[in-house]
């Protein structure tokens, strides 16, 4: 349900008051001290199933495959996303664990960036398959993995958002 107009502009007045309080422009902004994300993890219901989801359907090659070193039975896994990051998934068997959920503090979705052409393909693949598919400003598609998780497939280059840096 939509928020009232005056609403949405005390949230806009709100906004503006954060980027001039805490957005310091690229030339006196810090560096970081992160090298990037590493991994994001999500939780699998079925490791064969992700594996084909995210390995056979999307392209992303699986890079690894142990047991979970902190819950026995487990399965760490990863994907390649591209440029050193990895998109990684555990199952817990033996846990009753309920449907997806988005909550506070939880996912929204995850967006991975691939080239234009990539992304075209990508679209295509998820529609023969099936997948309900969400496209966005002509770069973006959003769809529910086979764990409800939300993910986004972006045909910007990373950094950048709408043609704008953003990191």
């Amino acid at each position: 349900m939509p928020l009232p107009e005056d609403e949405v502009s005390k949230l806009a007045e709100n906004r503006d008051g954060l980027r001039s309080r805490y957005l310091a422009s690229p030339e006196i902004r810090p560096a970081t001290p992160g090298r990037g994300v590493h991994h994001t993890a999500l939780i699998s219901g079925d490791v064969e199933r992700t594996i084909e989801f995210y390995q056979g359907l999307l392209g992303f090659p699986l890079t690894e495959l142990f047991e979970n070193r902190d819950y026995p039975g487990s399965s760490h896994f990863f994907f390649d996303v591209g440029n050193g990051n990895a998109l990684a998934f555990f199952d817990l068997p033996g846990l009753d664990l309920g449907d997806y959920a988005e909550v506070l503090g939880g996912l929204h979705h995850i967006a991975i960036s691939v080239t234009p052409e990539d992304w075209r393909e990508q679209c295509a693949r998820l529609r023969t398959a099936g997948v309900e598919c969400a496209e966005e400003s002509g770069t973006s598609v959003y769809f529910r993995d086979p764990d409800g998780a939300r993910v986004e497939l972006i045909a910007e280059p990373l950094g950048e958002m709408y043609g704008q840096r953003v990191g």
